[in-house]
């Protein structure tokens, strides 16, 4: 081989593994949330940020995560036992929610929400965003969820 094809035979060597090493090193596949439509959504939580919306969005469409994630903002006085409640107050025989306006004012239930939304897309475990929940939250006060609700 002449140093002319050694010298293009490496590059192309050197090509092909540095390109299975970066294929290797792809982000993630984030997973898609289940949102509920806005137009479900009662006017006062149409007008919230974005952020707000949102989180109303997932917490009706995925009661079976955020009825195991904690809120540690103090609701637990208005009888709520997980971030679920927050902004449901609870689902008639018909399937009519009846919405509570609690987490349009409180920005602790929002970001706990959106945390849980964040773990979810990266694939999280309902049981794993609750010991995040837990770790990171604590700090604001004691946990609204009774033991038997962990899952």
């Amino acid at each position: 081989m002449t140093h002319k094809r050694l010298f293009s035979f490496l590059i192309l060597l050197g090509l092909v593994f540095a390109g299975g090493l970066t294929s290797g090193c792809s982000a993630p596949q984030e997973h898609e949330l289940m949102m509920a439509s806005l137009d479900q959504m009662p006017p006062e939580v149409q007008n919230e940020p974005e952020r707000t919306r949102q989180a109303y969005q997932f917490a009706v469409a995925n009661p079976d995560v955020m009825q195991h994630i904690p809120c540690y903002c103090g609701c637990d006085n208005l009888g709520h036992t997980n971030n679920y409640v927050c902004y449901v107050a609870g689902v008639d025989a018909a399937g009519i929610i009846k919405f509570d306006s609690h987490a349009i004012g409180c920005p602790i239930c929002v970001d706990i929400t959106q945390d849980a939304m964040k773990m979810l897309r990266q694939g999280k475990s309902t049981a794993e965003i609750k010991t995040y929940i837990d770790t990171m939250y604590a700090k604001y006060g004691p946990s609204n969820m009774p033991a038997e609700n962990v899952p």
